[in-house]
This record gives structure tokens, sequence and C-alpha cells, in this order.
């Protein structure tokens, strides 16, 4: 087993004001995310979601400026309400999955909301793992957004 260094972990931690239940809803229930996922100024026309073990996901996001970008994984944990576990790739611009990295979410009860804790790992670049940061950043604000909506 090997220890992971910095560059390849990127841990973001928010308290947003909803309860467990509702948060794991908003990540795992498509007409949810269709209202959050991508950073700012980003649609998302095309996605599914197979949430279950072993069930695939794929989102299809337009930047801003008309840039077209796919991510997929495949769920590896499903624990409602409490935790999520997923892989996550880019397609490169002829379609092919790009380095594949693990995602960690938790959901824990707090008073007046919920603790999110996104752990993101096995990054093979340190500058891939700042662009991540940059972006769940962006997309929690959003999320966040929805919440108090």
């Amino acid at each position: 087993m090997s220890v992971m260094s910095d560059d390849e972990v990127l841990v973001i931690e928010r308290r947003v004001a909803a309860p467990p239940e509702r948060v794991f809803a908003l990540w795992t229930e498509p007409d949810q995310l269709v209202k959050w996922w991508g950073p700012d100024g980003y649609a998302m026309p095309q996605y599914s979601l197979d949430v279950r073990k072993g069930g695939a996901w794929r989102t299809v996001m337009h930047s801003p400026d008309g840039k077209v970008l796919t991510v997929s994984g495949v769920y590896r944990e499903i624990d409602p309400p409490r935790r999520l576990v997923f892989t996550w790739a880019w397609d490169d611009d002829s379609g092919t999955r790009g380095h594949e990295t693990e995602i960690i979410v938790t959901f824990e009860p707090t008073p007046g909301g919920t603790h999110i804790k996104l752990l993101q790992q096995r990054f093979n670049t340190k500058l891939a793992r700042d662009n991540h940061s940059r972006g769940w950043n962006s997309v929690l604000d959003r999320l966040e957004r929805v919440i108090a909506a």
C-alpha cells in the first residue's frame, strides 16, 4: 500500500443549511443534480446517473465559452444519506477517457444542517488537483445557492 502525496489529494469541507437527506438527494437525483452540477456559468444538457453500486454516471457540461466537457465514472459505494464513493475521469477531445480519480463525499448531520466533506484522490498532477479545487469550490457555491433558494 502506497501513501499518497499532498499533490494527489484534494479535501474540501462545507457546512450547508439542509439535512443530510436533502443534500444526499441533491447529489443522487438527476432532477436535483442538474440544478447545481458544474462550475458557475456551466450548463448540463446531457446526463445519466445509475445510482447504485457498480452503476455508471456521465455528465456533459457546456462552458460559458461553448466548450463541451464530458466526465464519467462508476459508483463504488452508496450509503444514503451519509456517503457516496465514485470514480471520475474526463474525456479528451477524441472521447477517450483520461486519468481516473476517486471521490468520497460524506454528509454528517450538524446543528442546523450538514457538514459535507469531499475527498478526491489519486490525481496524477498538482495542476489537475488545483484545477479541481477551483472547480469543486465553484460547484459547491452553486449547491449552497440551490439549498438557500
